[in-house]
């Protein structure tokens, strides 16, 4: 499993040397970024710099991404984030990363990074995948992009459209992912439809969905759980 892990990183690595981040080249350094608004500095990509004499090592490190996550939820799945709330050396560099964990059939639910691109490689098990393109014109459909993984593999999300992971299989799946960002955020589809605070009117899912308002006011009052964690 550690020799499986390295090369998960060795091939992140390499991504991360050739992708075309969709933030903002910095001028500097580095940003590293801080929580506190009255620490002082300059804000850059919506975060405080700190003070470059401040900076240690600590502010680029991160541990514990061999370890897997707890897939015991409904979905089956747990996304393990590492972007720039974890790594504050991350901010303005426009990468970040994420590790995947999937119980049997587990699902990462349709969902978006409205800032990234997303590069994913399998580790283990088998995943199906796909992502869905944007509205095309008049009178044709969306069209579907979808592939079976296998430990090895590598499949791309384009920043911004709707995209899936389900592990098919009998044994637990792993995967590691690559952003072109380093706040790519989340949107997970059914969570932010269904369950925003306060609820969309059931006048307008009704209308969108062509369903009876019986079945939105079902949907809307069941909890929608969200697996992705830092």
């Amino acid at each position: 499993m550690a020799f499986r892990f390295h090369i998960a990183a060795a091939i992140l690595a390499l991504v991360f040397t050739i992708v075309h981040a969709s933030d903002p080249s910095p001028l500097q350094d580095f940003c590293v970024a801080v929580p506190d608004a009255n620490a002082g500095g300059v804000f850059v990509n919506g975060k405080i710099c700190k003070d470059p004499k401040l900076v240690e090592p600590e502010d680029f490190f991160f541990q514990g991404l061999n370890k897997p996550g707890s897939t015991a939820k409904p979905l089956g799945s747990n996304v393990t984030q590492v972007n720039v709330n974890q790594i504050p050396g991350l901010n303005t560099l426009g990468v970040s990363l994420a590790r995947l964990d999937f119980a049997p059939y587990g699902l990462n639910p349709p969902h978006i990074h409205p800032r990234a691109t997303e590069v994913l490689f399998v580790l283990e098990g088998t995943l199906v995948v796909g992502f869905v393109t944007s509205n095309p014109g008049m009178n044709m459909k969306n069209k579907l992009f979808t592939k079976v993984l296998n430990p090895g593999d590598v499949f791309v999300f384009p920043q911004g459209l709707i995209h899936f992971q389900f592990n098919q299989g009998e044994t637990d799946a792993v995967a590691f992912a690559g952003l072109g960002s380093q706040n790519p955020g989340v949107i997970t589809i059914a969570n932010a439809v269904f369950g925003s605070d306060p609820p969309i009117s059931p006048d307008v899912l009704t209308k969108a969905f062509q369903v009876g308002n019986d079945v939105i006011k079902k949907l809307q009052s069941q909890f929608w759980w969200d697996n992705n964690y830092p």
